[in-house]
C-alpha cells in the first residue's frame, strides 16, 4: 500500500511539474517514478512513532490540493497588480520530518509564484522570501530614488 502510495504521489508531481499528460510523458514518469528510490515507513527508532505516517501525508496532499489553485490566483493578481515589494521571513517546520516530507514543504511553499524557499536550517526553519504588492505610499523596497 506505501508503495503504491509513494509511486502515484511521484508520478502526480512529475505530471504537475511537467504539465503535460501526453503518453510520452506519462511513460517518462513512470519509469521516473520506479527508478526514484522508495522511502522505508519503518521507524529508526522503535519508541518514536512514524512522523511520515499515512496522516501526514494526507494531510499534505490536501495541502497540494489547496495550492494548486492559490498558485493560480496568485499569478493572476500579480500579472493586474505587479508586486514590487520584498520581504524575507521564517516559517517554523515540524521537527524531525523525514527527508521526503521536507522535500514537499519546499514544492508548497515553491510552487505559489509570492513565495520562495532561501533555505532550510537545522533549528526546523524555513527562510522564505516573499514578493509583496506595492506599499500604499507608493514606494517599495526596490525602487531606487
Amino acid at each position: 500500500m506505501n508503495r503504491l502510495f509513494g509511486f502515484i504521489f511521484k508520478l502526480t508531481l512529475w505530471l504537475l511539474l511537467t504539465a503535460d499528460t501526453g503518453p510520452t510523458n506519462v511513460i517518462i514518469g513512470v519509469a521516473i517514478a520506479l527508478l526514484l528510490p522508495h522511502q522505508s515507513m519503518k521507524p529508526s527508532d522503535s519508541s518514536r512513532p512514524r512522523s511520515d505516517s499515512l496522516r501526514e501525508w494526507a494531510s499534505e496532499a490536501r495541502q497540494l490540493l489547496i495550492a494548486i489553485p492559490t498558485a493560480y490566483i496568485e499569478a493572476v493578481e500579480m500579472i493586474f497588480r505587479p508586486h514590487s515589494g520584498e520581504t524575507i521571513g521564517q516559517i517554523r517546520s515540524k521537527p524531525r520530518r523525514p527527508p521526503a516530507l521536507v522535500f514537499l514543504d519546499v514544492f508548497l511553499i515553491t510552487y505559489t509564484p509570492k513565495t520562495i524557499v532561501i533555505r532550510h536550517d537545522e533549528n526546523n526553519f524555513y527562510e522564505v522570501h516573499y514578493v509583496e504588492p506595492p506599499r500604499q505610499n507608493g514606494h517599495s523596497r526596490q525602487e531606487q530614488p
